[in-house]
């Protein structure tokens, strides 16, 4: 059994390194961003400032405060929200938003074997 506080250990393992994401737009362009995994702090702020129970804002603003260029930059600001609702196509949008929101690890726990 392994020892130490459980919260140490649950820092330690929570592997909070940017994954990068590709998404093919429908014109058949290649968007890559890479997104950090969610908190807990950060999906409350998100719903916070989604001011609104739609699941689409709330998405949206995980967007905008995850989605990150290779040097760490983020690629959208607070502003970009009417843009990315108003001038791209959904089918798009709804692309980059799952990429943000899917974050499976490659290698999941198996929490039967207490890995």
């Amino acid at each position: 059994m392994a020892s130490g506080r459980l919260i140490d250990r649950l820092v330690k393992s929570a592997r909070l390194d940017p994954v990068l994401k590709t998404v093919e737009l429908s014109n058949g362009d290649i968007v890559e961003m890479y997104v950090k995994p969610l908190t807990a702090a950060e999906r409350d702020r998100a719903k916070k400032d989604a001011r609104s129970e739609d699941p689409t804002a709330f998405a949206l603003q995980l967007l905008v405060r995850k989605a990150l260029d290779e040097n760490g930059t983020p690629l959208f600001s607070a502003g970009d929200v009417a843009a990315l609702k108003n001038e791209i196509r959904d089918a798009d949008l709804q692309k980059l938003l799952l990429a943000v929101l899917d974050l499976e690890d490659d290698e999941p726990l198996d929490m039967k074997s207490g890995s």
